[in-house]
């Protein structure tokens, strides 16, 4: 495995690549590695010549500095599980390295709906940060592929929209969620759970699950307020438990037994907060 830690050195690399008509595979990170990143660097192996993965935790999109001062830090682990995995290239830049001229007054994107709802609502801001880097990671590697987990929905959606906003032809891939056998999906959150918490955790799963199983047409109201009640009895307080259209993201509070949905759960456990979804309709 190649690390870079400065794009001009990356782009050349890759640009060596490109005229051996050698297709790349990309897979963001924030480090804090799991099986559900290695899940996405195997996925790209398959479909990709070149597998590049990035380590980079990215200061724009965090509303709170003390969640961003929190976030963990593995990377000799990291690299170690990355080289084990097979992945061809790390891009590892710095802040100066990504953000030459700081982090303030830096380009705003026009989000419209998917900013206001679910975690747009809850923490504003982020998908700003979210699109901030995603463009100049994007822009250095330009990626013929783009791998990225379905447990950030919302996320996959927005930076979906980025690859039309930048007219690009790198083909997204959303790889199903990776979870723990109690159900819990894997996050680099979850290594900031105290014990006690921990197993209290699969709650979240417990709750989307239970929404699954009994969504019927109608008003889902109740079902909504049984999976809140599943949650605040664990101890969670919750941002929301929502269900909504798969593929425009508008809650919705009734179901015609037709519209495909999804039901997303944002909630604390602690200082933890966790997010989940999972699809309820097919």
């Amino acid at each position: 495995m190649i690390i870079f830690k400065e794009a001009a050195a990356l782009a050349r690399h890759l640009q060596k690549q490109r005229t051996m008509q050698r297709k790349t595979g990309f897979i963001p990170t924030m480090g804090a590695l799991h099986e559900g990143h290695l899940a996405l660097v195997q996925e790209a192996r398959q479909h990709t010549s070149i597998t590049v993965c990035s380590i980079f935790v990215n200061p724009t999109q965090f509303n709170d500095p003390n969640d961003y001062k929190k976030y963990p830090n593995t990377l000799d682990k990291d690299i170690y599980q990355l080289e084990k995995t097979g992945t061809d290239i790390l891009f590892l830049p710095s802040v100066d390295e990504m953000y030459p001229h700081s982090i303030h007054g830096l380009e705003h994107y026009d989000l419209g709906y998917l900013e206001t709802v679910l975690e747009g609502q809850y923490r504003p801001g982020h998908f700003q940060g979210v699109c901030q880097v995603m463009s100049r990671l994007l822009q250095k590697v330009q990626p013929d592929e783009l791998f990225m987990g379905q447990k950030d929905y919302q996320q996959c959606m927005v930076v979906q929209w980025l690859l039309q906003h930048l007219k690009m032809n790198t083909r997204f891939v959303a790889v199903p969620t990776i979870r723990e056998k109690d159900g819990l999906a894997m996050s680099s959150r979850n290594m900031r759970l105290p014990e006690a918490d921990r197993k209290k955790a699969p709650a979240i799963y417990h709750a989307l699950e239970h929404i699954r199983r009994h969504i019927t047409p109608g008003s889902l109201t109740p079902l909504l307020q049984e999976a809140r009640d599943l949650l605040e009895k664990e101890g969670f307080k919750i941002d929301y438990v929502a269900v909504a259209d798969a593929h425009s993201l508008s809650p919705t509070d009734t179901w015609d037994g037709k519209q495909p949905l999804v039901a997303l759960i944002a909630a604390f456990l602690g200082e933890v907060r966790l997010i989940d979804n999972r699809q309820v309709t097919k």
